[in-house]
């Protein structure tokens, strides 16, 4: 299962700042002003060879001050609920405030980790003064600095212990698809008509999927177990967490998969949120294949799918080795088929590649199109392999690894996909001195 770890607190502690220093991205706007994190931020990090997902739940607060308190009790009951560990931030330049005091009301009710940050303590001096957070009664409090890093080792240290007491489900060894997408594209649709039976409630409304997690798949010759990430539950009246939500269990959903099957609406296009989604899946080293759903929605010209999905492949270069799909999941058109898709992509993801016809094909290909040279320097690729991985990777051994650049890296990709079929996998690629 993924590990998530949620950054809580009142607006403009610095959790985005912290939240880049852990996935070393600009992903998150940083500005002075209170509550400008506007989009919900998620990304990966490892720390000690652990790996997590980060949740800088900011993305939730709007700037006006009437809703602020609202808006951060949202954040916190969604850390609360999808979190395994949670961050709790505070400013000790600015003190103890009656919103944090708030927060740690909430936090107190959870039987979640949770780790008190006292954030901004750029000095030594300023140790002391994080001391009145201890009144909040959340235990050791961490003293950091996000902006220069200090003490975020240590914090990380005892952070990641809490990843590890995790208890791994004994789950079949079937492959395992994961249905992804953003609310409301038929996910739940899909599921039902594979599965066969309304063991989701389908309804129009977004949001309204229970919970689960697993689901086998064995007819028509296939065998498999489908991860259910529709599970967003409604709470209430609150319709601004439904996409974090969603986000939450994609990120969920995609680490507990080998591959996705990424559902998105033919109505309304491929979306920044649909390629962030992407982006998330490729970085995990998932397999994907897109579905384009509700296409007996569109009106058909002549080349309609062609353009439709030209423009994908150009959002989502330079990975545009991947099947995209047009369906209607209602009309139950080309449902199967996603299915052989996924599979072939499940096993192109297995794909091993003999060291022999590795160095036997590649090397005169890179013989007659050498890195190019730097500073009068030569490089020279003298022997590849593939690495004992779960997804394809790939070791070039040279002389100079340090000036193999990413273009030269995706000339070489582009060779192995072009020789091999990896098709709907990312493919890694490292340099090593050999």
């Amino acid at each position: 299962m993924g590990n998530i770890l949620a950054i809580v607190g009142r607006p403009n502690v610095g959790k985005s700042t912290f939240f880049n220093r852990l996935t070393e991205s600009r992903q998150a706007i940083v500005e002075p002003t209170s509550g400008v994190t506007r989009d919900r931020h998620y990304g990966k990090t490892d720390w000690n060879g652990i790996e997590f997902s980060v949740i800088d739940t900011g993305g939730f607060v709007i700037n006006s001050d009437d809703v602020f308190e609202e808006e951060i009790r949202k954040q916190v009951i969604l850390a609360i609920d999808e979190a395994d560990v949670i961050v709790f931030m505070v400013d000790v330049k600015e003190g103890l405030t009656g919103m944090d005091e708030d927060v740690a009301e909430m936090l107190r009710k959870t039987d979640k980790k949770i780790f008190m940050v006292a954030n901004k303590v750029d000095n030594s001096a300023l140790i002391n003064d994080a001391n009145e957070f201890y009144s909040l009664g959340l235990g050791k409090i961490y003293c950091i600095s996000s902006i220069n890093g200090s003490g975020t080792g240590d914090l990380l240290d005892e952070l990641v212990k809490e990843f590890d007491k995790k208890i791994i489900e004994e789950i079949p060894d079937l492959p395992k698809y994961a249905v992804i997408g953003r609310p409301n594209v038929g996910k739940s649709s899909l599921i039902n008509t594979l599965l066969g039976d309304e063991r989701n409630i389908v309804t129009p409304v977004a949001g309204t999927t229970r919970d689960s997690i697993y689901s086998c798949y064995n007819s028509f010759g296939f065998n498999f177990l489908l991860v259910d990430t529709a599970g967003i539950r409604k709470k209430g009246k609150v319709h601004e967490n439904i996409e974090f939500y969603s986000v939450m269990r994609s990120i969920r959903a995609i680490e507990n998969s080998d591959v996705c099957l990424l559902l998105i609406d033919a109505v309304n296009g491929f979306e920044a949120q649909d390629l962030n989604i992407f982006h998330l899946i490729e970085k995990n080293n998932k397999g994907v294949i897109i579905i384009v759903n509700k296409w007996d929605l569109i009106d058909k010209e002549t080349n309609t799918h062609k353009e439709f999905e030209k423009n994908i492949r150009m959002k989502i270069a330079p990975f545009i080795n991947v099947p995209i799909i047009f369906t209607s999941v209602t009309n139950k058109q080309r449902i199967f088929k996603s299915l052989e898709i996924a599979h072939e992509v499940y096993s192109n993801r297995k794909n091993r590649i003999s060291t022999s016809k590795l160095n036997e094909i590649l090397l005169p290909i890179i013989k007659q199109t050498p890195p190019p040279a730097v500073k009068g320097k030569y490089i020279k690729i003298k022997y590849i392999t593939q690495l004992k991985t779960n997804f394809p990777a790939f070791v070039f051994f040279c002389n100079l690894p340090q000036y193999i650049k990413d273009p030269y890296k995706r000339f070489l990709e582009n060779k192995l996909r072009e020789y091999f079929n990896f098709t709907g996998a990312p493919i890694q690629i490292y340099i090593r001195k050999k």
